[in-house]
């Protein structure tokens, strides 16, 4: 016997034996090569499978390649046909004997072969589990039932040896089955049960008669159909539901059944067959997969009511190999409640269309949901919470997350869907993944109009909104609507948490928790096919909390230096207050992202040149004065801010010489008028030796009509709820030019301008006039005071005049003298002429009459407390020439 699985047994033919007609059933086509017979005289050396052991005269019929009749026979053969007709003719005795131990071995060998094939039935057991396979090709459902359905079931069955692992089994059982050669049930109903379950019954089946070709090998084609029964309805509810929720790991299923079985001609009568097989949890069939081809709501009415439609596409895969029709089918659509897992409110209903489903292909259906105005308890915040159901079921749908929602059979089912069906669905709730969709790109545009700043209050608790900076504006978005939004919607209100960044780097966070009215229109995006919906509303005080100084100081070194918009961008929550055709409801943690584009404050014009007037001593000290001013300034930008109050250092050269504060003060667009500042001027206070050397440098070239500049600069008492803020701003300066004083005009003379491009016309021309008496040798100063409240004192003068470079004269002086507001005549002051030069000759020259002059000087200025040393060095002073 060889150990090859595939080999036959005894010699290699195969034959066709009769063909029964059964329905729907076929066997496969055996061989048609089968060895000749050894011719041997008296002898039986072999014979052909297909060669019957019992024959007669009357029913001659030609077997495989047996000869046909008239040719030469074998001896077995003839002995065979003698014993049957009782041969007793003379001279045959000798030929009996033969005959009779060839039968006897015959018969010998078929009850061995009955004897281990069938006589063994543990071994006849363990080689069909093994051995036997069935590969389905087709299950089908021919028409639903009013019990069930009714199923074709299509597949390929066959021994395979090889699958046994027991050699002694598996030679046994192919010897075995191949002598009986096939199989024979008869009509079977089969019970399914789970054990595991109080043997709740499953369902049902019967199964027509059936032959199969059980030789080793031997493929069968079977094709029948059966009609298949629901079993114990609330049962299997029971075991979908623990399906469902994934509350089990293995399935055991056992089959019963009493079964009528023969093999070959030999009939064993009816079996009770019991088999129990273990499926485990990845072997047990899942939902399809599906994909949404189609999503669309629109409004509609239906019985009078008004509600939202949804049409679906879905495209589900189809991996069995099983065809049939899904009829029509009603859901209820359900969502979790507040209370529980299992408190569902029922969000609306869907009616599916009719499909058809082809093996293992995918397919699609369609589905047609409509929802009804919501009710309370979906809209309503759960207890201890601020969300909803729909708040949970919105949220997860628009931050692109899988959503559950539920579908259970319909109270109102279709007239079309069979009665089992629908005590079936009554009570099983099927959870079904719902894939969210993520809202990239949502806010199409994002602008910021009439945008008012406003800084912190000073005197605000610093964990408040007030001692935050503040924002203010008219805020428009264009919101691309998803084109599977095709009903009315409007806003009426909006809060958001804005996270704002720079650069990828987070600035801060605008707090909008506050709801701001809004109202929306539909409109068109532009160079799109979607419509898009044009939110406005107005934003008051939002506070801007600064998370990242130095990020700020970037933005706001953008804004002033920059000449390209700034851009910020935005990653929102934004809660929406809507009304549609299902109510008003709120959505909430809807993500928004956007652009800001805030235009630099100058647009790359960094000049900032303010015009200082007004200005009155408060009070003095033996190193500084306090100064009351009023300052007009332009502002070039658009944007507005409110300053409570705002402390800045005053600096030149990164020396520090003085402060300045401003107290509730409106900047706005365009030109402002009358902004009071206070200056404290304190320069050796501030930065000592250094400090009182720059402070006297900056007033000497200031006066003498040099381009100075000053440096303005934050520090951490600016902004004193935020000295973080403060001080982070300190690396950020503004340099300005230092602000023009302009003196008030002599009554006694016409203003006589100077031309733009002389030199000295950009000097501050405190000195208005000059006049030389030529016999006294003194001069008489007119002086323009900047102060209108506060009188100055000369202490002392140390000067010299010239002409084109040469010297005129000298004057010292050490006497003090008072100048008041306005224009004033100095005393009389004393002059050195410089005789015999060409200066004093043009000084003769211009008398009654004038000419201009240069001239330098060292002067000692008093106010109040406080003194200071200038110099002065001046051009073209015009000065007359009397006797």
């Amino acid at each position: 016997m060889s150990d090859d699985p595939g080999a036959p047994l005894v010699g290699k033919g195969n034959g066709s034996g009769n063909r029964h007609d059964r329905p729907h059933s076929q066997r496969s086509e055996a061989s048609n090569t089968s060895n000749k017979s050894n011719r041997s005289t008296g002898y039986l050396t072999g014979s052909e499978e297909s060669t019957p052991l019992l024959s007669n005269q009357d029913n001659r019929q030609n077997y495989g390649n047996a000869p046909p009749e008239g040719t030469a026979r074998s001896t077995a053969a003839s002995s065979l046909r003698s014993l049957q007709r009782g041969g007793s003719k003379k001279g045959k005795g000798s030929r009996r004997w033969p005959t009779i131990i060839a039968l006897t071995i015959l018969t010998t060998l078929l009850l061995a072969i009955l004897a281990l094939g069938f006589a063994v039935p543990a071994v006849a057991e363990r080689y069909a589990k093994e051995a036997m396979v069935f590969e389905p090709t087709d299950l089908s459902i021919d028409s639903f039932t009013s019990s069930g359905v009714r199923a074709r079931i299509q597949g390929d069955f066959r021994m395979d040896a090889s699958r046994v692992k027991k050699k002694a089994v598996r030679d046994l059982g192919r010897f075995g089955t191949w002598v009986a050669r096939s199989a024979e049930t008869k009509s079977t109903q089969v019970d399914v049960f789970l054990p595991e379950y109080g043997d709740v019954l499953l369902g049902s089946a019967l199964v027509p008669p059936i032959v199969v070709n059980i030789r080793n090998g031997h493929t069968t084609r079977v094709d029948f159909i059966t009609d298949l029964a629901a079993g114990d309805l609330a049962g299997i509810r029971g075991v979908v539901n623990d399906w469902l929720d994934g509350r089990f790991d293995h399935l055991r299923v056992r089959g019963n059944a009493d079964v009528s079985i023969k093999l070959g001609i030999f009939s064993l009568g009816t079996q009770r067959l019991s088999e129990s097989i273990v499926f485990e949890a990845s072997k047990i069939p899942t939902m399809p997969e599906y994909k949404i081809e189609h999503l669309g709501f629109s409004a509609a009415e239906r019985d009078g009511e008004k509600g939202m439609v949804a049409d679906v596409s879905l495209r589900l895969t189809n991996e069995y190999p099983v065809d049939f029709d899904i009829p029509s089918f009603r859901f209820d659509i359900l969502v979790p409640g507040c209370l529980t897992s299992e408190d569902f409110l029922t969000l609306g209903e869907a009616t599916t269309a009719e499909a058809h489903v082809q093996p293992k292909t995918d397919f699609n259906v369609a589905v047609s949901g409509f929802v009804r105005k919501l009710p309370e308890a979906l809209i309503t915040a759960c207890p201890d919470t601020q969300t909803s159901p729909i708040d949970r079921l919105l949220g997860s749908y628009i931050e692109g997350r899988e959503t559950l929602v539920y579908i259970r059979g319909s109270k109102n089912p279709s007239t079309d869907t069979p009665k089992w069906i629908i005590d079936f669905m009554k009570d099983v709730i099927v959870p079904v993944p719902f894939p969210g969709h993520e809202f990239k790109d949502l806010i199409r545009n994002f602008t910021l109009a009439d945008v008012h700043f406003g800084l912190p209050d000073p005197f605000a608790s610093p964990e408040s909104p007030e001692s935050k900076p503040r924002l203010s504006a008219a805020v428009k978005a264009l919101i691309g609507l998803p084109e599977e939004i095709k009903f009315p919607i409007d806003v009426a209100q909006v809060r958001a948490d804005a996270d704002v960044y720079y650069k990828k780097k987070k600035l801060g966070k605008l707090d909008l928790n506050k709801w701001q009215h809004a109202n929306s229109t539909r409109t068109a995006i532009p160079h799109e096919k979607e419509e898009g919906l044009l939110v406005q509303s107005i934003v008051k005080d939002a506070p801007l909390d600064v998370t990242d100084d130095d990020v700020f100081v970037e933005v706001i070194q953008a804004l002033v230096f920059g000449e390209k918009p700034v851009v910020l961008g935005v990653h929102a929550k934004v809660d929406v207050e809507t009304e549609t055709v299902l109510g008003k409801f709120i959505v909430r943690g809807i993500p928004a992202q956007g652009k800001v584009y805030v235009k630099p404050i100058s647009e790359g014009d960094t000049t900032f040149t303010p015009e200082v007037g007004a200005l009155e001593i408060l009070e003095t000290s033996r190193t500084g004065l306090t100064i009351r001013a009023k300052v007009n300034v332009t502002n070039p930008t658009e944007y507005s801010a409110t300053v409570p109050f705002i402390d800045i250092n005053i600096s030149v050269n990164d020396t520090i010489l003085g402060h300045a504060t401003a107290r509730d003060v409106s900047v706005v667009p365009g030109p402002n008028h009358d902004l009071t500042i206070i200056a404290v001027w304190d320069p050796s206070h501030q930065s000592g030796k250094k400090g009182a050397h720059i402070g006297s440098e900056l007033l000497s070239q200031y006066i003498s009509g040099y381009n100075t500049t000053l440096t303005l600069r934050t520090h951490a008492s600016s902004i004193p709820s935020q000295p973080r803020l403060g001080q982070a701003l300190s690396i950020f300066n503004v340099t300005i030019p230092t602000p023009k004083l302009t003196p008030p005009s002599n009554p006694n003379r016409p203003v006589m301008p100077d031309p733009p491009n002389e030199p000295g016309s950009s000097a501050p021309h405190f000195i208005d006039d000059a006049v030389f008496h030529l016999l006294t040798s003194t001069a008489v100063l007119t002086l323009l005071s900047p102060l209108p409240h506060t009188t100055l004192w000369i202490t002392s003068v140390s000067a010299t005049a010239s002409y084109n470079n040469t010297p005129i004269g000298g004057i010292k002086y050490d006497v003090p003298f008072k100048v008041p507001p306005g224009a004033s005549d100095t005393p009389r002051l004393p002059v050195d002429w410089s005789l015999g030069s060409i200066g004093h000759d043009a000084v003769k020259k211009a008398l009654n009459g004038k000419l201009k002059v240069e001239a330098e000087a060292k002067v000692g200025v008093r106010i109040g407390k406080w003194k200071e040393k200038v110099w002065f060095k001046g051009k073209g002073i015009g000065a007359r020439v009397t006797l």
